[in-house]
């Protein structure tokens, strides 16, 4: 095992940090998060037996100039990558399961793509987003298809209580810039927020040995909300989002200007409805599109919209022992594109249930999904936790969850010119997970250990198998591994730490998944005083494995060994009054020069610095 020196020092930590936590007491008056993601009905955090995480906009402010991935790649269990700067193509890893194996939702609709299978996450500015929900693990017993690493969810800005409004402007190394504004708030039954962002840098070279002109990004964006309350129990509402953006990157030529033209956009019409006094009802129809376009010396080269319909109708009913779960759902994937597939669409129709409940110091929550695929074999998935609560801080939960991936297009239809040609025999990929993980939760601090063993059949594995053109076939995989994380309040100090020890295995080969390291941990610290803030966070990686292509070396690539890093970030805030603040933000204080891609830049040392208002 490769272990780095900063990784040992955060261990060490950690478990010192875990022992102080025997000591904590509880408040009375504390109140715990409530979580939707994690069971699809509303729940306190210390309620639930799977591994969860909660982002708040108070973190994301704290973010600065970091972009969606970088934010998620500081949790517990998470690992990203990118293809350069800022706009670029970037991918996340839940616990070392693929990119596409990460089901990304926005005000629940799906916003996945139908060809490349992940979200453009780097077209969903920090700057919309009110919160995000982490849920580490196979769900699609709960989502369905594609949520075999697990579940993130973003809420865009919510409104309540008399209007208020809010706006920031920033300026930083890069020739970045940011402007956001909007107001959010509630008057009598309804409720509203409206928020716009333009984001901009001009940024680097991205790609070692090509054209060395910075390749910019720009991105306009906008979130809104409306909603009407006709009591506490009835409500309808209208969600939308929507970012327009576009990035340069390094193509083929040294000497040509490329770039991409990327929207994304989610819709969706609520209404939520007690129809009994033990049962409630949901009911959402929803539209999302991410549309792609390649662009070289200005000329449209390659273009591809995936479009997303979604209607489900949920069912909360309150039982004598619990809360039952029944829903039905329906999604159809519609693409448009310019290149050539053999089919561009498929509908899936989804039955689910669920049912958790406590009784003493036991826990346990059950639930099944059948999903019905056009052209392919439908597919069943179950999930069930046991939970014991031995003190009123420390409980034990143990689980078992199925989940499969649906082959993209791209895996079964493609044929696009130095990416690679599909493969229509590809079989779902399907996961069979078991863990069992422990829990301390007080007020003041929140730990929790998880051992995970995943196995999955057919995984999808492109790669040089016959040629010069890479291709998809299905393989055996295996991630095992441990996720610790701890976070604790002490007077004006709030700290936070998480280690991830993995092995995410090709079973085919023997050879460990590329881009995921062994070992990544996360160090954070804040400190309040008055008017100011300061916080901290060493972020840290292992070294992890890549693939070049050679076409004298077996199986036509080459593997290659990506160092491992350690970067310090560092931001700090002045509240001027109640309602103005300035902030800063430095990330890689030291200019660590790393990679995450092969022959792909990183950002060096960078500060953003601006001014908040938030009317109170």
């Amino acid at each position: 095992m490769n272990t780095i020196h900063p990784l040992r020092a955060t261990k060490t930590l950690a478990t010192l940090l875990l022992v102080l936590a025997a000591d904590a007491t509880r408040a009375a008056d504390a109140i715990d998060p409530i979580i939707v993601t994690a069971t699809r009905q509303e729940a306190r955090s210390n309620d639930l037996l799977s591994d969860v995480s909660v982002i708040t906009r108070e973190e994301i402010e704290a973010a600065g100039q970091s972009s969606l991935p970088e934010l998620l790649g500081r949790q517990a269990g998470i690992e990203f990558d990118a293809n350069g700067g800022a706009g670029s193509t970037m991918s996340l890893y839940i616990r070392g399961s693929n990119s596409e194996h990460a089901l990304v939702l926005i005000d629940g609709m799906r916003i996945n793509t139908a060809t490349m299978g992940k979200a453009s996450l780097s077209r969903i500015p920090l700057s919309q987003i009110e919160r995000i929900e982490i849920l580490r693990g196979p769900a699609s017993s709960l989502y369905g298809a594609d949520a075999i690493g697990g579940v993130i969810q973003i809420f865009t800005r919510q409104g309540s209580g008399p209007a208020r409004f809010n706006a920031e402007a920033g300026y930083g190394t890069y020739n970045t810039t940011r402007l956001t504004a909007g107001v959010s708030g509630q008057a009598e039954r309804w409720k509203y927020s409206f928020q716009a962002a333009r984001d901009e840098t001009a940024g680097y070279s991205n790609k070692l040995n090509a054209n060395p002109d910075k390749d910019g990004f720009r991105d306009s964006s906008f979130s809104g909300k409306l909603a009407y309350q006709f009591d506490a129990d009835n409500e309808v509402g209208l969600n939308a989002f929507s970012s327009d953006g576009r990035n340069q990157y390094d193509g083929l030529s040294k000497t040509k200007d490329y770039r991409i033209d990327n929207s994304v956009s989610s819709y969706s019409l609520y209404s939520r409805n007690r129809l009994r006094p033990a049962w409630q009802s949901s009911v959402r129809l929803g539209h999302s599109i991410d549309d792609s376009t390649d662009h070289t010396d200005g000329v449209p080269k390659n273009y591809y919209r995936t479009e997303q319909d979604q209607v489900s109708w949920q069912n909360d009913i309150d039982l004598p022992l619990g809360r039952a779960l029944v829903a039905a759902e329906w999604l159809k994937q519609d693409l448009t594109t310019s290149g050539r597939y053999d089919k561009t669409g498929r509908t899936i129709s989804s039955l689910l249930a669920g049912w958790g409940a406590a009784a003493g110091a036991h826990r346990w929550q059950f639930n099944a999904r059948h999903d019905d695929v056009s052209g392919q074999t439908a597919k069943s998935t179950g999930a069930a936790s046991y939970g014991y609560q031995f003190t009123d801080a420390w409980r034990a939960a143990a689980a078992y969850g199925t989940a499969f991936k649906l082959p993209t297009l791209n895996d079964l239809y493609s044929n696009i010119p130095g990416m690679g040609v599909g493969n229509p025999d590809l079989k779902p990929e399907y996961a069979r997970n078991r863990e069992l993980s422990l829990h301390y939760d007080t007020p003041q601090q929140k730990a929790s250990l998880t051992w995970f063993d995943n196995r999955i059949d057919n995984f999808i594995e492109w790669a040089y198998y016959s040629g010069a053109t890479k291709e998809p076939r299905n393989i055996a995989a295996r991630i095992t591994g441990w996720t610790l994380a701890w976070k604790g309040n002490y007077g004006p100090f709030s700290l936070r730490t998480s280690i991830d020890l993995q092995d995410p295995r090709n079973e085919t080969s023997d050879d460990r998944l590329l881009r995921r390291s062994r070992e990544h941990a996360s160090l954070g610290a804040d400190y309040q005083s008055g008017r100011w803030s300061f916080g901290s966070e060493l972020v840290s990686s292992s070294m992890r494995n890549d693939s070049v292509y050679a076409a004298s070396a077996p199986g036509r690539q080459r593997i290659v060994r990506l160092g491992g890093y350690t970067l310090l970030n560092l931001n700090a805030s002045y509240r001027i009054d109640r309602e103005v603040s300035l902030f800063v933000r430095a990330n890689n204080v030291f200019d660590k020069q790393y990679t995450l891609v092969q022959d792909y830049f990183t950002p060096g040392a960078s500060v953003f610095v601006g001014i908040r208002y938030a009317q109170k």
